[in-house]
């Protein structure tokens, strides 16, 4: 039998490091953390390569001692807490004592402090757990830290990281939800040497936003502020129609912390249920505060997760913050009660439905899915036509009819039911056509052959569209320029942050230039559309366009749908659309029987 031993305090300390530092966002924000907690009001973060080969992070906090230094290294030794019950008053960031140590022992680390009253400062030298020197160094009051050479003492935890630009993206969010939580320090973020943005003090949250995430962001949303049985909300949150492909905007804090929380994402997507279309997330930067004894913030070492104490009363009370400030910007003419969802029933009554009328966000895709809902001349598979920008017929005219040869079914046509399934009637049974669907998927196709040719129809704007991104969009937007401009669009660099959309594929309208190019870097933060792959790339690209097509007119003769199911089935996949989701289903004389209980 296996004698029991206790472990080195380095082994100890390098597996702790596997709970604490899961990648290298996670050392930034320990360190981003400490600074925080110091009374820092300039932290500048700076990395390289994913940080890979370097994270420094450099403040003007009130710095330590060489004793506390040398402490702070030590497993389990913080300033924050003394005893169990300091866990319910928490008012700092961290407290767990674990997270310098466990860095030290995964990495080259090198801490350089000087506080106030000290003439001198210190300098400590860790190289993965084992202690290189302790000296007196010059510098400013305040602590600089770097750690390089990440995991090169545990080469399997290295493997396990992703590109640089993944990792990067990590830390570079990071650092925003910090920022945005401590408006009133001044952050800097560097990357490979090149300012990915640079924030000084802010006066208000609304100032931060337009620092980080875009002037035409920051004024794009109101203010919201509720208080209700110890629990108060508050924070900036985006309009009716206003929403994002993805929920990098969407931003919770709970007592300044900033968390991933299941129970506060729920209440705030289902507050949006009326207001967005289905597919579509808010913005929103809020702020929730409760008694810090009524929430669990030691549920994980890296403390992105929390429990509430009542995690149904944090719901409903968030769900009626929010619907009571939408209602106050809904204008509620003309409109009428829709059955809200289970969520919102225990929460409260939505306000009235705004599903009877175009939203913001819907009337330019209506006019965008105009072009994309037309009726379409013949295609095959081979060589999909490129259509003009000028001559677009409307759904209203007859497309030309399709001969049978082309692979056209001869089925019986009986109608539409719910303005958007067709149903015939066949030799086997009744077939319901998705007249959505199949715009999709002959669409797909044809936006897939134009990429991929690279000859997509363009047209210059008379009015150049603007748009206004947050620093790390603006980033991305400047790699991926020539990408678009292969696709039918040109966009201009026209200060910070700042860029000029002056032409488009054929196939869009103006209106809808600026969300359309807000999802597409929504798709380059989700990694979907890789560098190193331009078939998937392009699909991806195609996909985002037909996605556009969410409404479809009320009415369709016989003559239009049986055109839009002619050019459906030369199409090379007609059995889905682009997500695979199915354009027609059969019921058959078998299920229909069954259906109807008959023998």
């Amino acid at each position: 039998m296996a004698s029991v031993r206790i472990l080195p305090d380095r082994v100890a300390n390098q597996i702790a490091a596997g709970e604490v530092i899961e990648r290298p966002a996670a050392v930034v924000k320990e360190l981003v953390e400490n600074a925080l907690d110091a009374g820092a009001t300039r932290i500048e973060v700076e990395f390289r390569h994913g940080g890979r080969s370097l994270m420094r992070v450099e403040d003007n906090g009130q710095g330590m001692s060489q004793d506390n230094a040398l402490l702070a290294l030590e497993r389990h030794a913080t300033s924050k807490i003394a005893e169990a019950v300091d866990l319910d008053r928490l008012g700092s960031y961290g407290f767990r004592g674990e997270a310098l140590p466990s860095i030290a022992s995964v990495s080259r680390f090198e801490m350089q402090t000087r506080e106030e009253g000290n003439d001198v400062g210190t300098e400590i030298v860790v190289n993965g757990g084992k202690l290189l020197h302790v000296r007196e160094c010059g510098r400013p009051f305040g602590t600089s830290i770097a750690v390089t050479h990440l995991f090169n003492s545990v080469p399997a935890r290295r493997k396990f990281l992703k590109t640089d630009q993944t990792e990067a993206a990590h830390i570079i969010q990071c650092v925003r939800f910090y920022a945005l939580a401590s408006p009133q320090a001044a952050f800097t973020l560097i990357e490979n040497g090149r300012v990915i943005f640079k924030s000084p003090e802010c006066a208000t949250l609304r100032d931060r936003v337009a620092e980080i995430f875009g002037r035409q962001t920051s004024e794009s949303l109101v203010e919201i502020e509720n208080e209700e049985g110890g629990m108060r909300l508050q924070g900036l949150i985006g309009k009716p129609g206003t929403g994002r492909g993805t929920r990098h905007e969407m931003v919770i804090f709970v007592n300044q912390r900033p968390v991933d929380s299941r129970t506060l994402n729920y209440a705030l997507i289902e507050s949006y249920h009326e207001s967005l279309p289905k597919g579509r997330y808010p913005v929103a930067f809020l702020f929730f505060q409760c008694d810090p004894a009524a929430v669990d913030v030691n549920v994980h070492p890296a403390k992105r997760e929390v429990r509430f104490r009542s995690e149904p009363g944090v719901r409903a009370f968030v769900i009626r913050s929010m619907l009571g400030r939408l209602r106050d910007l809904t204008p509620s003419a003309d409109t009428s009660p829709q059955t809200p969802t289970p969520a919102l029933k225990e929460a409260v009554a939505p306000p009235a439905s705004t599903a009877s009328r175009p939203t913001m966000a819907t009337r330019p895709a209506m006019s965008f899915q105009s072009k994309l809902l037309a009726p379409l001349p013949n295609v095959t598979p081979s060589m999909p036509p490129a259509r003009s920008p000028i001559s677009v017929p409307s759904e209203a005219t007859p497309a030309a009819p399709v001969s049978a040869h082309q692979g056209a079914p001869t089925w019986r046509y009986l109608g539409v039911a719910h303005s958007n399934f067709a149903l015939f009637e066949t030799t086997a049974g009744v077939v319901l056509l998705d007249r959505r669907a199949a715009h999709e998927r002959i669409w797909f196709e044809r936006l897939q052959h134009q990429f991929k040719s690279g000859k997509v129809p363009s047209q210059r704007l008379l009015l150049p569209v603007p748009v206004e991104l947050d620093p790390i969009a603006a980033a991305m937007l400047l790699d991926r320029l020539e990408f678009l401009g292969e696709h039918g669009f040109e966009v201009s660099e026209f200060g910070r942050n700042f860029f000029r959309i002056e032409a488009l594929p054929a196939w869009m309208e103006p209106s809808a230039a600026e969300a359309f190019m807000r999802d597409f870097l929504g798709l380059l933060r989700e990694g979907r559309l890789p560098e190193n792959n331009a078939d998937l790339a392009r699909d991806e690209l195609a996909k985002l366009a037909v996605s556009k097509a969410v409404r479809l007119p009320e009415n369709s003769n016989e003559t239009e749908v049986r055109a839009l199911l002619a050019q459906l089935f030369v199409t090379q996949h007609p059995l889905t659309n682009p997500t695979g989701r199915p354009t027609y289903i059969e019921l058959n004389h078998a299920e229909l029987a069954r259906r109807f209980q008959k023998s």
